[in-house]
């Protein structure tokens, strides 16, 4: 919303979500855990009213503009991940060496990729929890960068350079994204 020259957005905060504000790091907690994020910008002001998150900024110049709607976006990022949490998805493929992933410590491995004997790792970023059944694999976490990050971790661990992708087609890879974690 703009009012000659202030742009002003706002977010809901939904019950059993509380937000706090010190400096420039929000933390948000709800019932599937604690986010904090540092939102320092010189122009940009967030503030926390009654149930609402509000981001504003006076006379704001083009990047400006671009930085609230960023931080809109991370906010309700934020209350999305405490309050219902981020699936993804992925897939295993092999057409000839069956590959064998494992997950260990804050890491997964890679064996058996294209009959290679050097395994492969592929670091889980965050608080994100992997899980691998078959040819399945389920990243599941509350912070969406996270989440996504261990995802393409994944995918570039099977990545061949120098191979036509059409040809050699094992690897890992995303499949679906989801905002709800299956219960």
């Amino acid at each position: 919303m703009t009012i000659a020259g202030k742009i002003e957005s706002t977010i809901a905060i939904p019950d059993g979500v509380s937000v706090t504000m010190h400096e420039n790091t929000m933390k948000v907690k709800g019932p599937r855990g604690e986010l904090s994020r540092n939102f320092a910008h010189p122009r940009v002001i967030i503030a926390i009213g009654e149930g609402v998150v509000s981001v504003s900024c006076e006379y704001p110049r083009i990047k400006e503009k671009a930085m609230v709607g960023t931080f809109v976006a991370h906010v309700r990022n934020m209350i999305k991940g405490v309050t219902i949490g981020y699936t993804y998805g992925l897939k295993i493929v092999f057409s000839h060496f069956p590959m064998k992933v494992t997950v260990k410590g804050n890491r997964v491995e890679i064996n058996n990729y294209m009959g290679g004997h050097a395994p492969r790792y592929a670091n889980i970023i965050g608080g994100c929890k992997v899980k691998v059944s078959g040819a399945d694999v389920s990243i599941e976490g509350n912070d969406i960068e996270a989440c996504g990050q261990t995802a393409a971790n994944l995918e570039k661990a099977t990545s061949r350079l120098g191979f036509d992708k059409r040809t050699f087609q094992d690897g890992i890879y995303i499949v679906h994204k989801s905002h709800k974690v299956k219960e």
